[in-house]
């Protein structure tokens, strides 16, 4: 029999609940409680399911976000999240069919992007995705960073670092979040919700260990950043502290604070190991540190996906740092939004439209993508075969022109 692809009811929401744990490898139980804090979160029209006979088999789920661009801009994008397909049904084009649906009627509202986090490296390129940020994750020995074990933690520019409970963070930490979007592309907002979920409240999909909350405030009392943090028990045989503090969440949206929070932690009492958890490959911690080589990379890795739905809202939405033009080829299997197109950028703006000019570069929307966010060098997509020079020169032109001083970050999954 058939599989069908539909959207999922509220009565069906619990089984589709259950079908994504089992997708996802978690227990699969599901309690009322977690299904009606769920459900009341949820476009139902936008959660679809795989229907073998009445069973659910695989699921895919979207929302609306907006995503930062380079120079402070953002668009709207379609967020596509909870995808699973269950072990019995694997290799039947389940996920094709839904990622199709999803697409076309992101494309309908006219999304500029899609996005997501993926969970494997291979499987989302074939769809038009491009990895548009990476992460990175340190481990700091603080015994090894060269500071002065004797500093007290207080930040030495005339600001100052408080503790404080989630609530505040959930009065202040919006406003730092829309700050940071305004500093780097490729940072998706945060929703109410997501702060609720962020500071323990809502249902947890883990077991909630509340953490500490540390405030950075400028000399003028401004908040320009803030971390959450846990820390472990752990004492060696000789009695000595061997405990690790874990960052959750840190946010900084000027360099001061960014050192300022680094420094803290590194000088927490009783620490001598910070994890980062992941953070912009370009963060300052390793360098700002007296030793770099304290800070030891445990993970580098992807992080947003982006998939281009409007070629010119992409281009046109972002800041360019110097004045060029670039005729762009870009193939999409889908069709949703292949051709050929001319940019014109300037630090005052930018105008992208249709052209049947002969291009400079060629290449898939998804490698438009990473280019867009400004994460990645033409040239070097150009060496590595997924971006072909049909004009002398015009990698390099397009690298003056999408290339942004601070790399793309993605600081939430969803």
């Amino acid at each position: 029999m058939s599989v069908d692809v539909r959207a999922v009811t509220e009565s069906q929401f619990h089984d589709w609940q259950r079908a994504l744990r089992t997708g996802f490898l978690r227990t699969p139980v599901v309690s009322d409680a977690e299904v009606a804090d769920r459900l009341a979160h949820v476009d139902l029209a936008r959660t679809l399911g795989a229907f073998d006979r009445d069973r659910i088999v695989a699921t895919f789920r979207s929302f609306r976000q907006e995503v930062s661009t380079v120079g402070g801009g953002s668009l709207v994008a379609d967020a596509i999240t909870q995808v699973t397909v269950a072990p019995t049904h694997r290799r039947r084009g389940l996920l094709s069919r839904m990622m199709a649906a999803d697409l076309a009627a992101a494309k309908e509202r006219g999304d500029a992007v899609a996005t997501l986090i993926a969970a494997e490296y291979p499987i989302y390129g074939r769809f038009g995705f491009g990895p548009a940020s990476w992460a990175t994750e340190w481990s700091v020995d603080v015994r090894r960073t060269g500071l002065d074990p004797r500093r007290s933690g207080r930040p030495e520019d005339g600001g100052r670092i408080d503790l404080t409970e989630a609530e505040e963070i959930r009065k202040i930490g919006p406003e730092v979040h829309r700050r940071l979007a305004g500093v780097r592309a490729g940072v998706t907002n945060r929703d109410a919700r997501g702060w609720e979920l962020g500071t323990g409240l809502g249902h947890q999909s883990e077991p909630w260990r509340e953490p500490y909350y540390a405030v950075y405030r400028s000399e003028s009392g401004e908040v320009e950043g803030y971390a959450a943090y846990t820390a472990d028990d752990k004492w060696g045989d000789a009695k000595q502290p061997m405990n690790t503090a874990t960052v959750r969440d840190l946010i900084a949206v000027t360099p001061a604070a960014e050192r300022a929070l680094w420094l803290y932690l590194c000088s927490i009492d009783w620490v001598v190991t910070v994890r980062s958890g992941y953070r912009a490959p370009d963060e300052l911690l390793p360098l700002l540190l007296p030793d770099p080589r304290a800070a030891r990379v445990l993970t580098h890795v992807d992080m947003l996906w982006v998939r281009v739905l409007d070629v010119a809202r992409v281009l046109q939405d972002r800041a360019y740092p110097v004045e060029g033009s670039l005729v762009l080829d870009l193939g999409d299997r889908d069709g949703l939004a292949g051709g050929r197109y001319r940019l014109d950028a300037s630090p005052a703006g930018a105008a992208c439209v249709r052209t049947t000019e002969s291009a400079d570069l060629a290449c898939d929307v998804a490698e438009l993508a990473v280019l867009a966010f400004g994460d990645e060098s033409a040239v070097r997509l150009a060496r590595l075969g997924r971006v072909d020079e049909r004009t002398e020169g015009a990698a390099a032109r397009a690298d003056l022109l999408f290339r942004t001083p601070l790399r793309p970050f993605s600081p939430d999954i969803f």
